[in-house]
């Protein structure tokens, strides 16, 4: 495919937490649809750097930046820094994420607000900067399916995505017509940290697919999000239906 082709071919795409993981599927995702890629890390710089090299050898253009998404100033500058390096930026993917155990009954305000910066403050932030360049364009927002029952292990994320999923639809319709606000929520995709394949075995009984996904499978959304031009505020589950088993929250 050359560098003039592909569904998104001249769009530049920043996409947070994208030198690992699901983030990296996406960019490499979007390399290939044509899009040239700001490819934003945290501590990962080896790794941005490793999925930046991925996308050039993809014909496109690709750039890392830092940012520590935790401090509200340093992602209030990152739409800003990105276009200083890239150009105008076209789309934005929310995709950075921390992951920390730990039961509501335990959650420190630390805790909460650190989640609520990573997963609600700075993809707002980010958001409103993508919105004022005054330009049409797309943001996808990383949800999890569990949002709809309840993580209990992980309450300040649970708290933090469930706050980011309000987000997208608010943003849909402030943003409008603009800017398609949309969110993808993962299921069994990656397991975390410290767990190899056995675990998301051992869980694939909990959707009635009865199997896991994998990285592409949420790139795949992604890239259907961006290529809708009617779709808006909607959140696309990619959970092998997990999310229709959740009881906590009323539908």
């Amino acid at each position: 495919m050359g560098h003039d082709e592909g569904p998104l071919a001249g769009r530049i795409i920043l996409i947070t937490g994208a030198a690992h993981r699901i983030g990296r599927a996406i960019a490499l995702a979007a390399a290939e649809a044509g899009a040239d890629v700001v490819v934003h890390y945290h501590r990962s710089a080896d790794g941005a750097e490793a999925a930046a090299e991925a996308i050039r050898r993809c014909g496109r253009q690709a750039w890392t930046l830092a940012a520590d998404l935790t401090d509200p100033a340093d992602a209030a500058m990152l739409i800003g820094r990105a276009v200083e390096i890239a150009g105008p930026v076209d789309i934005l993917v929310n995709n950075a994420s921390i992951f920390p155990t730990g039961l509501i009954t335990e959650a420190t305000d630390r805790d909460i607000i650190e989640n609520v910066r990573v997963h609600a403050v700075a993809p707002l932030l980010l958001s409103r900067a993508l919105a004022a360049q005054g330009r049409a364009g797309h943001i996808i927002n990383l949800l999890d399916a569990r949002i709809t029952d309840y993580d209990r292990r992980h309450a300040a994320y649970h708290l933090s995505k469930r706050m980011l999923a309000d987000l997208t639809r608010m943003l849909a319709v402030e943003l409008a017509p603009a800017i398609a606000v949309n969110a993808v929520a993962p299921g069994l995709i990656l397991p975390p940290a410290g767990e190899d394949e056995s675990y998301l075995q051992r869980l694939a009984h909990t959707n009635p697919l009865n199997r896991y996904g994998n990285p592409a499978d949420v790139a795949r959304a992604v890239l259907y999000l961006l290529g809708s031009t009617f779709v808006t505020g909607q959140i696309l589950y990619v959970d092998g239906g997990r999310h229709m088993r959740g009881s906590m929250y009323a539908p």
